[in-house]
C-alpha cells in the first residue's frame, strides 16, 4: 500500500541544487534519481507518474518525498546504518600485545601467528596476521647487540671518536686489525637458467678448501687509504711484524693507532718504548664497532670476497691485494656523524636461566 502523497515545497535555493545535481555529469545515479523525484514532486506530479518516468516503484518516491518534506536536502542523504558488529575490538588487540611480551610456550623460539591464536583460544588466525601487518610486527626478524660492561667506556669512546672528528696536527691516526682465517674455497661457478628465461648466477654447494690467510690491516682515517698484508698466524708476533711495516710507512711520524681489546694488541710495553712515536688508543669493551677497520672489513667482504671461488691460497691472497690496490685509487675517508656516544643500560638484560641449561635461580 503506497502511503499518501506528501506536498512537495522547494525553496528557490534549494532548486538550483537539485537541478545542478541533475545536470552534473558526475552525479550518482541514485542521487540523481532522488533529485529528479522531488523536483518533479515540486511541480505536482503523482507518486505513480513519477515512478513510472523516473523508472522506480512507487514506495520508493513516496519515500523521497516524505524525506524531503521532513528534513530538506538532508532528508535525502542514506542514513547511518548500523551494520554487522565486529568481532574482534581493540580488547583483542591489547590481548595480542599482551601475549607478545610473554615468553613462547615451552619448546618454541619464537611466537608465530598459529601459535598465537592457540594460546588466545577464541581469535582466528588471519586476524592475528592482520593485526601484526597492521602495526608493522615482524615475528620472524631479529636484531642483535652487543651492550658493553666497560666502566671507562664514556672515557675510551670520547678518545676514539675525538681522534676521528679532531686528530691531532701534523699526526697520522690508524685504525688497526685482523679479518682471520679467510678461507680460499673452490667452488663450481656458473650461470642457473630458470623455467621462466631468467637467468642467475650461482655456484656449486661442494667446496674444495685450499687452506686460510689471515688480513692484517690499518686504515689511514685521514685519506681512507688501507694498508694490508698477509699472516698465516694471528699471533703477537705477527701483529708487531705488521706494526713495523706500519711505522716504515711512515717515518718520523706521530701515530695514533686504534685497536680493539685482542690481548695480542695489548702488553706490548717493550715494542711502544722502542717507537715513541706510535701511541695505542683501545676502543672500550666489546665496542670494537667504534674501529672504523671494521667497516672496511665489511666492504671486502661484500665487494671481493663474496661469492668469489679460489684454486689456491695465492690466488685468494693476490685477489685481496688486487682489490686493496683499487680500492686506494678510489679511496674516501669515513664521516664521523655521530655527535655523543652515550652508554645506555638496555632492560631485561638479565639471561633466564630456562636458556642456560643446568642454571638456577639463587
Amino acid at each position: 500500500m503506497i502511503p499518501e502523497a506528501r506536498e512537495v515545497h522547494l525553496s528557490r535555493k534549494d532548486r538550483k541544487v537539485l537541478e545542478a545535481c541533475c545536470r552534473s555529469p558526475v552525479t550518482l545515479q541514485r542521487d540523481l534519481k532522488r533529485a529528479r523525484i522531488v523536483l518533479l514532486a515540486a511541480d505536482g506530479r503523482s507518486t505513480r507518474s513519477i515512478a513510472k518516468e523516473v523508472g522506480v516503484q512507487p514506495r520508493i518516491v513516496s519515500l523521497w518525498r516524505h524525506r524531503y518534506a521532513d528534513h530538506g536536502l538532508e532528508g535525502l542523504q542514506d542514513k547511518p546504518r548500523p551494520g554487522k558488529q565486529p568481532i574482534y575490538t581493540k580488547t583483542t588487540d591489547k590481548r595480542i600485545l599482551k601475549l607478545l611480551d610473554k615468553p613462547p610456550p615451552q619448546g618454541f623460539a619464537r611466537w608465530t601467528g598459529p601459535l598465537l591464536a592457540e594460546a588466545l583460544g577464541d581469535v582466528d588466525v588471519q586476524y592475528v596476521w592482520r593485526f601484526l601487518r597492521s602495526h608493522k610486527i615482524d615475528l620472524v626478524a631479529r636484531k642483535s647487540w652487543c651492550e658493553s660492561n666497560d666502566p671507562n667506556f664514556t672515557a675510551k669512546a670520547a678518545d676514539v671518536v675525538g681522534l676521528y672528528v679532531a686528530p691531532p696536527a701534523k699526526a697520522i691516526v690508524l685504525c688497526v686489525d685482523e679479518k682471520p682465517s679467510i678461507q680460499a674455497l673452490e667452488r663450481a661457478q656458473g650461470y642457473l637458467k630458470l623455467p621462466n628465461g631468467r637467468a642467475l648466477t650461482g655456484q656449486s654447494h661442494d667446496y674444495k678448501r685450499h687452506g686460510t690467510t689471515t688480513l692484517f690491516a690499518a686504515l689511514e682515517v685521514a685519506t681512507g687509504k688501507i694498508i694490508a698484508t698477509h699472516s698465516k698466524r694471528r699471533r703477537r708476533v705477527e701483529f708487531l711484524d705488521f706494526m713495523n711495516s706500519v711505522t716504515a710507512t711512515f717515518p718520523n711520524r706521530k701515530l695514533h693507532v686504534i685497536l680493539d681489546n685482542l690481548n695480542t694488541h695489548k702488553k706490548n710495553e717493550d715494542w711502544l718504548k722502542a717507537h715513541p712515536n706510535v701511541q695505542f688508543h683501545f676502543t672500550p669493551t666489546s665496542a670494537s664497532w667504534l674501529n672504523q677497520v671494521e667497516v672496511w672489513f665489511s666492504i671486502l667482504q661484500g665487494q671481493s670476497l663474496s661469492g668469489t671461488s679460489f684454486t689456491s691460497l695465492k690466488q685468494l691472497q693476490e685477489h685481496i691485494d688486487a682489490y686493496v690496490n683499487a680500492y686506494n685509487d678510489r679511496a674516501e675517508p669515513f664521516v664521523w656523524t655521530k655527535k655523543k656516544v652515550r652508554q645506555r643500560r638496555f632492560k631485561g638484560r638479565r639471561i633466564t636461566p630456562a636458556l642456560i641449561p643446568g642454571t638456577r635461580l639463587v
